[in-house]
């Protein structure tokens, strides 16, 4: 466990204090779990059109994994390296530019540039282009856990297979972070959805999101469910898994019909005759975030949190994102000890 010094500011104030150092998890190295240590770092500077934020909450996904592994190695970062690249918090320092926020926003953000450091600190610094209020449904533990997930979910069901009212869709590994906000956007947006996951908490949580049909992910016939739900076919699939139970639902794709993926998915799908197939990343931005926070509250989001973490423990949360079968989002909390 991390030893750690409480530097957090009293959000009931207008005009923060900000302590000059401030406790992160961080790595000097790459590597697996244990590389994710204790570190004493300076809060940073904020440059004009930037804001910093006092966090409360950062989310833990498969990206964070992969920059603490190498994979990005070729961006050659500055270490020691702070991880994470999406949260929420309190606005504790505007830049000179900044006019949208102010002091004392409670805020979430989602950048995925962070040569000041990520949110695995007490303090980030983000471009204020890169930072919304938070949806006035959520607190910051459950706004904390989306920004990520949930721009990645309705731009995949929006943007990038512009899913129509009475459309079907199956949406292959849906209990996790992205998969259970889809499922909750596509019924928004009218479709009818089909739902993968595995094992009988998985299939429970993506009926509870609003699944129509549930089936596990991994039967070797379910492209038959899938064909009893849509005989003719089902007109979008968004593949949050790859593997031999996605290519079981491609089977299924109607003519004509779309297909989408997040970059990350492996093995990704291959196109098909008759097939569209988008390959998108979630971006972010002031209007992505004004139209997540308008599908959050029109949809009553609900935000399922697998485990939450003190960010002492930070690297024990990676060590359960590596087993995998996660249900939802795990997040880091830099309140607890």
């Amino acid at each position: 466990m991390l030893d750690r010094t409480r530097n957090f500011p009293n959000p009931s104030h207008r005009t923060m204090h900000v302590p000059r150092t401030m406790f992160a998890a961080a790595i000097d190295r790459f590597g697996g779990p244990e590389v994710i240590t204790a570190h004493a770092l300076p809060v940073p500077e904020v440059d004009a059109g930037e804001v910093l934020i006092a966090v409360d909450t950062a989310g833990v996904g498969r990206w964070d994994a992969d920059v603490r592994e190498g994979f990005f190695a070729s961006r050659k970062p500055h270490f020691p390296l702070v991880l994470g690249y999406d949260g929420a918090g309190i606005i504790a320092k505007v830049g000179s530019r900044v006019r949208r926020l102010k002091v004392g926003d409670e805020v979430y953000s989602y950048n995925w540039e962070n040569p000041k450091g990520g949110f695995y600190a007490e303090y980030v610094a983000v471009p204020a282009d890169k930072v919304a209020p938070i949806p006035k449904r959520l607190d910051l533990r459950h706004a904390g856990a989306i920004p990520i997930t949930g721009l990645t979910a309705l731009q995949g069901i929006d943007d990038a297979l512009g899913l129509k009212k009475g459309e079907t869709i199956i949406i292959h590994g849906a209990s996790g972070g992205v998969g259970t906000l889809a499922v909750q956007f596509a019924r928004l947006r009218g479709a009818k959805v089909f739902a993968t996951a595995s094992g009988r908490e998985g299939l429970e949580l993506v009926r509870e999101m609003g699944a129509h049909a549930a089936v596990d992910g991994k039967r070797p016939d379910v492209d038959n469910h899938a064909r009893r739900f849509a005989p003719d076919g089902v007109d979008a699939i968004l593949a949050l898994a790859g593997g031999d139970g996605l290519e079981r639902c491609l089977s299924v794709l109607r003519p004509g019909g779309r297909v989408a993926h997040p970059n990350g998915v492996e093995p990704a799908p291959k196109k098909r005759r008759g097939m569209t197939l988008i390959r998108y990343d979630g971006i972010s931005g002031v209007r992505e975030f004004e139209r997540l926070n308008a599908a959050v509250q029109a949809a009553k989001l609900k935000v399922p949190i697998a485990e939450c973490y003190p960010l002492a423990r930070a690297s024990k949360a990676h060590e359960r994102l590596a087993e995998g079968h996660v249900l939802g989002k795990i997040i880091l909390s830099v309140h607890d000890a």
